[in-house]
């Protein structure tokens, strides 16, 4: 008995210590329900800034898992937006315009449209599998011109260049239009109701890809990036997961081209071109190669800057509306887009994800060169 009372305590069985909640959990806490709450205090016009800012940061996230994670650069991310929002009016319209519709349930056309860009990025996807650096880029860049061609030219799909009014969605008779409603006494309009969704959407697309980054085909995708043949030595089938990234990247892109056109209530071809790829490319960069989290963040960078410059141009320093003498909203926001891209190259390459992560560990088994996929 007395051996027992004196055995060393290294040989008992060892406490379980209960692991208390970091700073960062209330910090997300917090963050989710300042998110929740702000459709009850914003106006219309900076509603609408965060639904323009949540279908970027969809659209930059898919690009990311393509480009940032897995090395394969894409200039068409906006041929594959349009096709997700072409593809949900032609699903959801009724043809009372006098353009093609099949009249589906909404719900139903917002899927359709997401498998139907995934099915654009299928049939390109044996070329993603095959090229890569700057060929690459070259083959996706025709993709934007054929899309422009098609959008302007296809009027009875696309409505020309005047482009198609965009059908409201109907989940569980709830119409995501302008009828109010209203909740704890505040009028709910298309802004306040799409928030949530845009909310919704935006959650689960981000979760996902933290999944992949963070599981097996993350690792695959990054070995892929950082050394091909060594990644097909080790057994790792690249064209095959070029390809299946690829068509993961277009229905990401999809989905935000369905929330845009919802936001715009009306699609427009000259929207979808050149530009809108490049923007996309500097969403990333300036987030963070290969981080969600620096998706969402390059994307609210890029998609609010010149939204913040119209509203405040009259208060800026040589910022003015066309015409007036000064530089425009959009042009400003092009030139601090161009100095954000060169201080991120020559200062922080790894984005501005990395201000808030520098004092944080990367994950255990996560390759260096992420820089924190999942963060």
């Amino acid at each position: 008995m007395s051996d027992l009372l004196t055995k060393p305590a290294a040989d008992a069985p060892a406490a379980r210590t209960r692991k208390l909640p970091g700073p960062r959990i209330y910090v997300w806490i917090a963050g989710a329900v300042l998110l929740l709450v702000l459709p009850f205090y914003l106006e219309r016009f900076w509603l609408q800034a965060g639904l323009f800012a949540m279908a970027a940061a969809i659209g930059a996230i898919g690009l990311n898992l393509l480009t940032g994670a897995t090395g394969q650069l894409s200039m068409g991310h906006a041929f594959f937006l349009a096709v997700g929002a072409y593809g949900y009016c032609a699903f959801a319209g009724d043809g009372d315009d006098g353009l093609t519709g099949l009249g589906l349930p909404t719900g139903i056309a917002m899927v359709l449209a997401v498998g139907l860009a995934g099915i654009a990025g299928g049939v390109f996807s044996p070329i993603a599998g095959r090229l890569r650096g700057a060929y690459l880029g070259i083959a996706t860049l025709a993709l934007i011109f054929i899309g422009q061609h098609v959008l302007f030219n296809a009027h009875d799909l696309t409505g020309g260049f005047n482009g198609r009014d965009v059908p409201p969605l109907n989940l569980f008779g709830l119409t995501f239009d302008d009828s109010e409603l209203m909740v704890a006494a505040v009028p709910f309009g298309a802004s306040e109701k799409l928030w949530y969704l845009g909310l919704v959407l935006l959650a689960a697309g981000g979760l996902f890809a933290r999944g992949v980054l963070r599981g097996r085909p993350g690792r695959a995708m990054n070995a892929i990036r950082d050394h091909q043949i060594a990644a097909g030595v080790m057994g790792v089938p690249v064209a095959r997961y070029r390809a299946a990234v690829f068509v993961l990247s277009s229905m990401y892109a999809g989905l935000a081209g369905v929330l845009l056109a919802m936001v715009f209530q009306r699609t427009v071809p000259e929207y979808f071109g050149m530009v809108l790829s490049l923007e996309y490319l500097a969403m990333i960069v300036i987030g963070g190669l290969g981080s969600v989290s620096g998706a969402v963040v390059g994307a609210v960078f890029v998609s609010l800057l010149p939204q913040i410059l119209t509203r405040y141009s009259d208060s800026l320093p040589l910022v003015s509306d066309v015409g007036t003498g000064g530089v425009s909203p959009g042009e400003a926001a092009k030139y601090l887009y161009g100095a954000a891209l060169v201080a991120v190259v020559l200062f922080l390459p790894g984005g501005l994800v990395r201000l808030a992560a520098r004092r944080t560990q990367a994950t255990p088994g996560e390759p260096s060169g992420s820089e924190g996929n999942d963060r």
